[in-house]
């Protein structure tokens, strides 16, 4: 390959990086993701934000140009290919790892009123980023203190709506935007890291040996693992399904809580057990491992669930529109597999009239950084649809507060 024929795209989140290698007709080379290491840290934005108030900033920065430059060496690898043939490179992430990886200011989005200092796209050369990259990185807008780059990039890689469309990026921050009426709303909700396996007891990214999805067989639970492999891990469509799949069993109650082993009468009641974590659901067991979703594994990710809900509700209340009336919910996020329509509807993730509607898209964020390299006037339309985007403010809302309360339950 001469040159210039390889492009680079990055998917910059919170709890992982991502990246793919295009060859300059679109075909994917080589794909692969890895922890940010910045978790180390603080597993959330707000803690990182702080620390690099504290001081922290260029640690913060180079733990994640350290986990970007691990990343290309791995795509490299894969595809075979070099550094000095790259041609192009384009990177999305949130408002807060964005000022972290340019080392600007964090207070303009730490504090009120939440406006990120520089929201503009922008090329970014090597140097001033301490990346071994032979061309400049660019990196994709932001909306405003709280929708970043990384929701545009998931919706410029969508076809243009033409019905009320919903979609939803659910990761350690759910963005999500609505277009209803000829118009853009966007907002974001921190849910945390539950959905990417983050603070979980055996949580895990989605690799080989991740349990991705759980079915109740009767009086078993059924455990399909990301290749096959024995279970080492719960990612986070697996955690989605599990706790679905307790729910019908009898295993947790509507408020969250695992239940007295005496409340259940079928043979699933060998799924409660008591730990050094106090009362657990026990996945897999063998002489090297005990997989076990805790009390505390599931108030996260029913934090995480309230908070995407009560998103999505106050977004709908805002435009005017009602759940009905959505026509297409599009998601995507860092699950790791797409979502049985039964497990949306039964842990109450989404309004029960819309999870028939919903089609998930894998790794939207870097798909929409993959077709803006791709794509010959991509500057002119990721301009004109920032353009269009109007931001909603959530955070610390009466409206949300309210709508989280009644999101929690399932």
């Amino acid at each position: 390959m001469t040159r210039t024929d390889i492009r680079l795209a990055l998917d910059l989140g919170t709890t992982t990086l991502a990246g793919r290698l295009l060859a300059a007709d679109g075909t994917v080379l080589a794909e692969g993701r890895l922890a940010n290491p910045q978790g180390q840290l603080g597993s959330d934005v707000i803690r990182r934000l702080e620390a690099a108030l504290a001081g922290q900033g260029e640690h913060l920065q180079h733990l994640l140009t350290s986990g970007i430059e691990t990343l290309i060496d791995d795509l490299l690898t894969q595809s075979g290919g070099r550094r000095s043939g790259l041609g192009a490179a384009a990177a999305a992430a949130n408002p807060a790892i964005c000022h972290l990886l340019r080392r600007l200011p964090v207070e303009p989005i730490l504090f009120p009123p939440h406006r990120p200092r520089h929201p503009e796209a922008v090329l970014l050369s090597p140097a001033e980023l301490s990346l071994d990259l032979p061309i400049p990185l660019f990196l994709f807008p932001l909306v405003s203190g709280y929708v970043g780059g990384d929701l545009v990039a998931f919706l410029f890689g969508c076809p243009e709506p033409s019905l009320t469309t919903l979609y939803v990026d659910v990761g350690t921050n759910g963005e999500m935007a609505l277009f209803a009426g000829g118009r853009w709303w966007v907002t974001s909700v921190a849910a945390g890291p539950a959905f990417e396996g983050g603070e979980i007891a055996c949580g895990m990214a989605a690799l080989p040996g991740a349990i991705c999805r759980v079915r109740l067989d009767g009086d078993s639970l059924s455990l399909e693992t990301i290749g096959g492999r024995p279970p080492i891990g719960l990612c986070g469509s697996g955690l989605v399904e599990v706790v679905a799949a307790a729910l019908d069993g009898g295993l947790v109650d509507r408020h969250g809580a695992i239940v007295d082993p005496g409340r259940v009468e079928t043979n699933l009641v060998r799924y409660i057990v008591e730990s050094a974590q106090g009362r657990a659901l026990r996945l897999y067991r063998d002489a090297d491992l005990d997989l076990l979703v805790t009390q505390r594994d599931l108030r996260n990710f029913q934090l995480a669930k309230g908070a995407v809900r009560a998103g999505v509700d106050c977004l709908l209340q805002r435009a005017g529109v009602d759940a009905d009336q959505v026509q297409d919910v599009v998601m995507t996020g860092a699950f790791g597999f797409s979502l049985a329509p039964t497990a949306l509807k039964r842990v109450a993730m989404l309004p029960g009239n819309m999870v028939d509607k919903v089609r998930f898209v894998p790794a939207g964020a870097l798909e929409g950084v993959a077709r803006y390299l791709r794509e010959p006037r991509a500057a002119g339309r990721l301009d004109s649809l920032v353009g269009e985007l109007t931001a909603y403010p959530l955070s610390g809302t009466a409206a949300f507060e309210k709508a989280f309360l009644h999101a929690i339950d399932f």
